[in-house]
């Protein structure tokens, strides 16, 4: 028999597609932001606080429960600082059905096809801890989920992204050297596997390399919109050795990718800033907002946020506790 539906999980991937994939090129917009907690204003009620990729804190007059700070995870739009708190927007998705030997009580991300979970052709694509990827369309009639089973182990953990280049869902491999891709048609039972070649890699010293081996890896594909172009990132994180154990960003490694699956590292991505969390990753032109700093890569997770500088390998890490750990992309600013 089929589990029981997860309400739970439910709502953390309907929380995601709203922090998902949001980047519009609008000269009207907001700063990318971080959300860092909730003041209690009565009511079981209270007013979100951000910050800013600007660096300011501001403390808005947008509403939430604040039992969804407790439960990291809330119905679309609750935590979307730009969205009406007296009228939200839901988008009702299908039931989850759970692959023979897989989980759907964790999700690792979700990905979506356009900014908009309305438009019909949008496809939404959830990452699941495990061998399981589900994709479906919400705006279609009857919509229903098509699951994958991903038999390769090495993708098992990895986050998924959408690329607006060839129209496919990427998963990069566990150490990099796989990227794997699945669409709705093509590569339902067999992904696209592309294998990755690593050129102009840094000189590392002993001291550097044992830290790295040291070191938990993530890694990240994210594309600029505004530049065509698409990178890789290697997140090297470690465990804090003093007081309340907590993962600590040690380094990060970019690289830029092409077409034949070259892979070269780089310590310049000109104007951008990328930015890495739990929602799905996306890049800015700093030059688009003011304030903001160039060629520099952020980071928001559970118990840290992390400002790596690529050009002077520059790191600020900062430990917090955050409940939503989600980068929420600009949006467009209502007249």
């Amino acid at each position: 028999p089929e589990p029981p539906p997860c309400e739970t999980c439910d709502r953390e991937i309907i929380l995601l597609l709203s922090l998902t994939n949001g980047f519009s090129t609008s000269s009207l917009q907001t700063p990318p932001c971080s959300i860092l907690r909730a003041e209690p204003c009565g009511e079981d009620l209270g007013k979100l606080i951000i910050l800013t990729a600007t660096g300011e804190l501001n403390t808005l007059d947008k509403k939430v429960p604040l039992e969804l700070m407790k439960e990291m995870v809330t119905m679309l739009d609750d935590l979307n600082p730009s969205a009406s708190d007296l009228d939200p927007k839901r988008i009702p998705l299908p039931p989850l059905v759970t692959l023979p030997h897989c989980q759907t009580q964790v999700v690792t991300n979700v990905a979506m096809s356009s900014s908009s979970p309305e438009d019909k052709e949008c496809v939404v694509a959830v990452k699941f801890l495990g061998p399981q990827i589900s994709l479906c369309r919400p705006a279609q009639r009857n919509s229903q989920w098509i699951n994958i089973r991903i038999e390769n182990p090495c993708f098992h953990s990895s986050p998924v992204m959408f690329s607006k280049k060839d129209g496919m869902f990427h998963i990069p491999g566990s150490g990099g050297h796989l990227i794997g891709s699945w669409d709705l048609h093509k590569h339902k039972n067999k992904p696209n596997i592309q294998r990755l070649r690593f050129k102009n890699l840094p000189e590392l010293t002993k001291t550097k390399r044992e830290l790295l081996h040291s070191c938990c890896t993530s890694q990240h594909l994210v594309e600029s919109r505004t530049t065509d172009e698409t990178f890789f990132v290697k997140c090297y994180r470690k465990a804090t050795s003093r007081g309340v154990v907590k993962m600590k960003t040690k380094a990060v490694m970019v690289f830029k990718l092409d077409e034949e699956g070259n892979a070269v590292y780089t310590q310049d991505i000109g104007h951008l800033c990328i930015f890495l969390s739990k929602s799905e990753p996306f890049c800015v032109p700093a030059n688009s907002i003011s304030g903001m700093c160039p060629n520099i890569v952020e980071i928001l997770d559970v118990d840290e946020s992390a400002i790596v500088g690529l050009d002077e390998s520059s790191l600020f890490s900062y430990s917090y506790t955050f409940r939503a750990p989600y980068h929420i992309p600009p949006q467009n600013i209502l007249d």
